[in-house]
This record gives C-alpha cells, structure tokens and sequence, in this order.
C-alpha cells in the first residue's frame, strides 16, 4: 500500500465532513464501501443530507454523477435508455439512461415499483445493461448509492431480498449532535448553500483512476486463515440463529471480506483483524438479515441481533 493514497482517502474524509457536518462515522462507511465497490443504500429521515453527502462525493472525485429521483410512473428505459429509431437514417440509435455513468443516485428507491427496480440488478451484480440482447458494460467506476426514508410506507414498494443482497451496505443517517448542528447553521449563515453554484466551487481531491489505484491495493490486503475462519464462522452462526428466519448469504460473504480489506487498508494495514470484521458487520448485515415474526413483534432489533451473533463466535487470537 502507498501512504500518498491513504492521505488521499483522509482528505476525502475530512473534506466531506465539512461539507456534511457531524456524520464522521458515516463518512468513513461510505468510504469503506467505495474502496470495496460495493453499492450502498443511505436510509433516513428527510433533511439530513443524503443527497448533499452523495454529491460532494461525487464532485471531490471528479467522477459523472447521475441523479434519477425515482417516482411510481418511472419506467426501466428510462433507467437503462432504449433504441430509437430514426426516420431519416432508417437506423435504430441507442440513447444511453442514467445509468450509464460513475457515481448514480437513485433518490428514493422505495418509491418506484418492483419492474423498475429490478432494472438495476445486473448493471448492479455485472456491471453491465443488456438492452436488445446486447450487452453494454458499464464504467469500471459504477457505483450505485440508492437513498430511502425510514418513515413513511405509503406509496412506497419495498426492496427485495434479491436486490438487497446487491448492496454492500446499509448506512443510517441520524440526526447530528448539537454541535454539529450548530456549525451546520453557523456555515449557513457565513453563506454555504447546498446548490450546485456552491457546490461547483469545491476542489477535486482525486480522480477516478486513483481510486481504482486504491481499489487494487486494497484487495491485496492480506487475510490470516484465522480471521477468515473467525468471518466464515459468524456467517454460519447467522443461519441458525434463532431469531432469524434468514441469514448471510454466500454473497454477502465475498461482500463482507471484501469491506474487511478495504477498512483495514484505510486504517494503514496490509492485514485484517477480527476487529476490521466487527466494525463493518452492522452495515453489511442490517438489510440481509430477516427476523421471524416472533422476534419483529418482540420489537426486537436487528442490530441488536447482530451484535449478539458477534458475542456468539469466538474471537480468534
């Protein structure tokens, strides 16, 4: 690993929560999850800045960003695009969607119904969009960053478990700390706005070649046999757990070493611990896991469950 590429992570880090006060732990998560490639889903109360933390993003990697706010009338071409014909050449054109870019937010994609949501599930799983029985690839940095709200449940068609599975993480957006809040309207009253006015003027921290640099150093981070048998074990456990009717998938096994790499590669190491297998199982687990019924009506909550399957397994030496 080069130091100069994790300064440069740090400074992504720093940069974003300035702009997105008070969410350090957040931001090192979505860190986390670019250096995987690993898709991620923002979930939330309105106001608390998804959107905003998705573009400065975006803006300080100098990547193409693509925003779809996604309603229940959108269709999957207008995702993925279609052939058009042309009357004065006599040829089908291909009009490329939104998803054919870097950085995609998909703003609220509780909100469009089950077709067009699965319009997204093999550019997700093989970064590719077949359109006519021709498959196009996607850029090497496609990243989906999918947003919901917590709350509200009506008009809304939830995600299912075959598209969950495609996220790396789920990430919840809480409410800052008064402190925080308080710089937020201190930066709003010295003039900060969340337009693209004041959002053009940040300055570009790397670029998207770098982070696919990051990307490969990361995966060459090194794995102990014991620490992958620890990782293998908690996902195990996860299907015989008694509260839960569903468990880790194999996929999110890959998944789940993968984010194990990339946050001991940010934390400076070339090797995992069970701690870097800890701190990334509450976001990589929360929208996999399903509770039975008892246990959802016992009010009990998933990250709770996970941290008992955590205290489950021994931690190896």
């Amino acid at each position: 690993m080069t130091e100069p590429q994790i300064d440069l992570f740090n400074r992504l880090g720093q940069s974003l929560s300035k702009v997105v006060v008070g969410q350090s732990a957040l931001v090192r998560q979505l860190l986390i999850a670019l250096l995987s490639g690993g898709h991620v889903i923002l979930e939330g109360v309105p106001g608390t800045g998804k959107t905003l933390l998705v573009k400065v993003l975006a803006r300080l990697i100098q990547s193409d960003f693509r925003r779809i706010q996604l309603t229940p009338d959108i269709l999957p071409t207008d995702i993925l695009g279609t052939n058009i014909f042309d009357l004065n050449t006599r040829n089908f054109t291909l009009k490329k969607g939104p998803v054919f870019t870097q950085v995609l937010l998909a703003d609220e994609i509780n909100r469009t119904p089950p077709k067009t949501q699965a319009a997204l599930l093999e550019a997700m799983e093989e970064q590719q969009v077949t359109l006519d029985g021709e498959s196009l690839p996607l850029p090497d940095l496609f990243w989906v960053i999918a947003t919901q709200n917590s709350l509200e449940f009506e008009g809304t068609y939830p995600l299912p478990e075959a598209q969950l599975d495609r996220f790396l993480f789920k990430l919840l957006v809480g409410y800052p700390d008064v402190a925080a809040e308080k710089q937020m309207l201190l930066n709003s009253q010295a003039g900060f706005q969340a337009k693209r006015s004041d959002l053009s003027r940040l300055k570009p921290l790397a670029t998207v070649e770098q982070i696919l640099q990051a990307r490969q150093e990361a995966r060459a981070v090194r794995v102990e046999e014991n620490v992958l048998d620890y990782l293998l074990a908690v996902v195990q456990r996860s299907r015989q757990h008694v509260d839960l009717a569903l468990g880790a998938s194999p996929r999110s096994a890959v998944s789940w070493l993968q984010a194990c790499k990339a946050s001991a590669w940010l934390s400076g190491r070339d090797y995992v611990t069970p701690d870097d297998v800890k701190v990334v199982a509450p976001p990589l687990l929360r929208h996999r896991l399903i509770l039975k019924p008892e246990a959802q009506l016992d009010g009990l909550l998933i990250d709770t469950v996970i941290a008992s399957l955590l205290a489950q397994v021994p931690v190896p030496r």
